[in-house]
C-alpha cells in the first residue's frame, strides 16, 4: 500500500494537468479545434488500440528507432573507445565530435532522403546518425576516465593489452557507456517521429501528419499520447538493462 501510495504521489501532477485541461475544455475558454477534450483523446487512443493501427504504427517507429539506436551503439562505443585511446584519432575526431554535437542532426534528412531513398533506410540512417554522437562522447569520457592506478597496476602484473581492456577498462567505463545510450535512446525516437512526420509514411510520426492534414486534432494529440507511451517504455526498458549489467556495481549493490 506504502508503495501504491507513493506511485500515485509521483503521478499526481499528471492527474492535477488533466483535470486542468478537461476542466478549460468542458468551459469552452479554448476551441476544441485547437484544445480536445482529455476525454475526446482517450477515446480516439482507445480507437487506435482496439482497431490494431496503434500496434501497427508504433512497431514500424520502434524498428526504426532501436535498428538506427542499435548501429549507434555499435559503431559509436568503438569510436568513443579509439579516440580515446588514440592521440591521433582524438585529433583527428573531435572537431568533427565539437561541431556536430549541437547541430541540428535533421537538417541533414534532405540529404539522407536523396542518398539512400524515401523508405525505411534512409530514416534509419537518420536516426544513427542523430544518435551516435552522444554515444561516441559518453564512450570516450569513459574510457579516458578510468583511474590510471587501476590500468598500471595491471600492466605490472604482466596483463595483456586485450586483458587490460577486458578486465579493468570496459567494467569500470561500462556505467558512462550507458549513459551515452540511456541519452541516446529516447533521441532515437525523437528523430525517428520528426522523419516521420517529415517524410510521411506509416508510423507514429505519419499518423500525425496525416491527422494534422485533416484538422484531426483529437488524432494529433492521440499521437502525442501514444508516443509518450512508447517512449516512457522504451526508457523504462533500458533502465531495466542498465540494472541487471550493473547488478555488481556500487550503483545498484552499494554492499558489493
Amino acid at each position: 500500500m506504502r508503495e501504491i501510495l507513493r506511485w500515485l504521489a509521483r503521478l499526481s501532477p499528471i492527474f492535477v494537468l488533466l483535470l486542468v485541461w478537461e476542466a478549460v475544455a468542458l468551459a469552452g475558454l479554448v476551441k476544441p479545434f485547437l484544445l480536445p477534450a482529455p476525454h475526446a483523446v482517450a477515446g480516439r487512443v482507445w480507437h487506435d488500440l482496439a482497431s490494431g493501427q496503434f500496434a501497427l504504427n508504433a512497431s514500424l517507429t520502434l524498428y526504426r528507432a532501436l535498428v538506427g539506436f542499435v548501429l549507434a551503439c555499435v559503431i559509436g562505443v568503438p569510436a568513443g573507445i579509439l579516440i580515446a585511446s588514440e592521440r591521433w584519432v582524438r585529433w583527428l575526431a573531435e572537431p568533427l565530435i565539437s561541431v556536430g554535437f549541437p547541430m541540428p542532426k535533421i537538417a541533414f534528412l534532405p540529404v539522407f532522403m536523396l542518398w539512400f531513398g524515401v523508405y525505411d533506410l534512409s530514416k534509419i540512417v537518420m536516426v544513427c546518425f542523430a544518435a551516435i554522437f552522444a554515444v561516441v562522447a559518453a564512450a570516450e569520457a569513459g574510457t579516458r576516465g578510468v583511474d590510471k592506478f587501476m590500468l598500471w597496476s595491471a600492466r605490472a602484473m604482466g596483463a595483456s593489452r586485450a586483458d587490460v581492456f577486458r578486465e579493468v577498462v570496459l567494467p569500470a567505463a561500462m556505467p558512462q557507456f550507458l549513459t551515452g545510450m540511456q541519452i541516446a535512446l529516447p533521441v532515437s525516437l525523437i528523430t525517428a517521429v520528426a522523419a516521420e512526420m517529415l517524410m510521411g509514411g506509416a508510423g507514429l510520426g505519419g499518423a500525425m501528419l496525416a491527422a494534422g492534414n485533416y484538422a484531426d486534432s483529437p488524432g494529433v494529440f492521440a499521437g502525442i499520447v501514444e508516443t509518450s507511451v512508447v517512449g516512457l517504455v522504451a526508457v523504462a526498458g533500458m533502465t531495466a538493462l542498465r540494472r541487471h549489467l550493473l547488478r555488481w556495481h556500487a550503483e545498484f549493490n552499494p554492499r558489493g
